[in-house]
């Protein structure tokens, strides 16, 4: 029967596989009631030929594609485009941040039929149940679609699923394909590093985060069982030593963090998730104490900014301020739990003098965290606005004079790739001498601080470079950083935000 499903990865970075969850996901929504294969662009040198081989039989349909914005995007978007011309009988669904946030550029392409706006755990396999069956699917929540007259429709979202009642993750069907250890990656946290993603979500609205139209402040986790009895069944079959949990925030639940630490401590795995300073500064000493016990080394933490004004043009939610800031990453210390703080410098501001004083304010500010905690890890983005439409800060960007692209083909040009992996900013409020300074400090920074994720850097190259970057960090005197760019480059310095771990 030609109703098939082709579930593609677009390859999301060099190097470095990790489990495809997402994709997985859907496969599980649809086990057992149609045929389905993944092609997964992190382990193919050419994933469109392996995916033609597959449509080629005639057996194949559906097109499921994951789509993030950023690198996955790139290879989506050819691969999309050449898929559909040579095989336009095929229905193409993307799910992702990416199509959920730009549905106007994605369905008005030409080549991808739906968006799954969401979870697809009901909405993939309705929709295919629909057009198999010649239903409507008019009323299947989480879908956009185009309708009569060329209009975009955006059905209504779902309540967020009961995610211990969903179908287990075929992990056994991925290995035909893909041999799962090939997933398992050597990195800071362990030698065979599992991704898991334990919960859906945030609870919070903050307006450069591309998860919050997605899913409106709602969460929903698993339980600490159910995590544990995934997380014991790929160690035992397959060996994986550690998990890096990829929730939007896997520490909403105190309790559920603690029963989970409980439950995995006999395992002695080593584990690394991402966290808000507000919700993490109420646990107690003792569950902060279990979790570390329990093998957590390192906690990602949005801090963003030091500075309460920016924190409220970000919509940042709850009570975080910059003096908690500080006091967290000093109380992380005495349980041996390394905070992971981001910071976002060069938001908009109303003038160019405003927006250089904030982002002089800010590496101060880091400056002062490093002094109560040198363990802390500091990565810095340079901002880059989201699309999240009625925020403040979309307004404010939108009035600057910036332009999001308005067609797929714009997302991937040239100039817009680059602003994407934030060399190359277009935006109209910072200066390219401000995008220096940021960056120069940070060049500085990591060559005082190198981050503890990076294995390949031994004790005496760490020591040459501290030695180097140490007077400059001292007296701020960051321009022109060259000697520091260079030892980096040589020794192939690996940045957190850009190669994960």
């Amino acid at each position: 029967m030609m109703n098939k499903i082709l579930l593609f990865n677009p390859k999301s970075s060099n190097n470095k596989y990790r489990i495809p969850n997402s994709i997985l996901n859907i496969a599980a929504s649809v086990n057992g009631k149609y045929d389905w294969v993944i092609v997964d662009g992190n382990c193919e040198l050419d994933p469109i030929k392996k995916i033609e081989s597959y449509l080629n039989t005639g057996q194949y349909k559906y097109l499921g594609f994951t789509v993030m914005p950023g690198p996955q995007l790139k290879q989506a978007i050819v691969a999309a485009k050449k898929i559909k011309q040579k095989f336009p009988y095929t229905t193409m669904i993307w799910g992702g941040y990416f199509p959920s946030n730009q549905p106007n550029a994605v369905l008005y392409s030409g080549y991808v039929d739906f968006i799954i706006n969401g979870p697809g755990d009901n909405a993939f396999p309705n929709l295919i149940d629909a057009l198999e069956t010649g239903k409507p699917f008019e009323f299947i929540r989480n879908l956009i679609y185009k309708g009569v007259n060329n209009q975009i429709f955006i059905n209504a979202k779902e309540d967020l699923l009961d995610q211990d009642s969903l179908a287990p993750l075929p992990y056994d069907q991925l290995n035909a394909f893909y041999p799962i250890p090939k997933f398992l990656g050597k990195t800071y946290l362990g030698k065979k590093t599992l991704a898991y993603h334990s919960s859906i979500g945030c609870p919070f609205t903050c307006s450069f985060c591309a998860v919050v139209p997605i899913y409106e402040a709602r969460w929903k986790g698993k339980s600490a069982q159910h995590i544990y009895k995934d997380v014991k069944y790929i160690k035992d079959k397959w060996g994986a030593d550690a998990i890096e949990f990829h929730d939007n925030n896997f520490f909403v639940s105190e309790k559920r963090a603690v029963e989970f630490s409980r439950l995995i401590k006999d395992e002695h795995m080593t584990w690394w998730g991402m966290a808000r300073i507000d919700t993490m500064s109420k646990f107690k000493d003792e569950s902060l104490a279990a979790i570390r016990g329990a093998g957590c080394k390192i906690i990602f933490f949005g801090a963003e900014s030091g500075n309460s004004e920016v924190l409220a043009q970000m919509d940042k939610g709850g009570t975080q301020t910059g003096k908690q800031i500080i006091e967290f990453a000093e109380r992380l210390k005495k349980f041996d739990i390394i905070p992971e703080y981001s910071f976002v410098l060069g938001t908009p501001a109303p003038t160019p003098e405003k927006v250089q004083a904030q982002i002089d304010f800010e590496i101060s500010f880091i400056k002062k965290v490093k002094q109560v905690n040198p363990l802390t890890e500091i990565i810095i983005y340079t901002y880059s606005p989201v699309p999240t439409e009625g925020s403040e800060m979309y307004k404010q960007v939108l009035a600057s004079g910036f332009k999001f692209p308005q067609t797929l083909e714009d997302w991937i040009s040239p100039a817009w790739e680059s602003f994407d992996l934030r060399k190359n900013p277009l935006t109209p409020w910072l200066t390219p001498e401000m995008i220096d300074k940021i960056r120069n400090f940070e060049t500085v920074l990591n060559g005082v601080y190198p981050t503890v994720t990076d294995i390949r850097l031994n004790s005496l190259k760490r020591k040459a470079i501290q030695l180097i970057a140490g007077l400059r960090y001292k007296i701020n005197v960051y321009h022109y950083p060259y000697e520091i760019k260079l030892l980096q480059k040589v020794w192939r310095y690996k940045q957190p935000e850009i190669q994960g771990f």
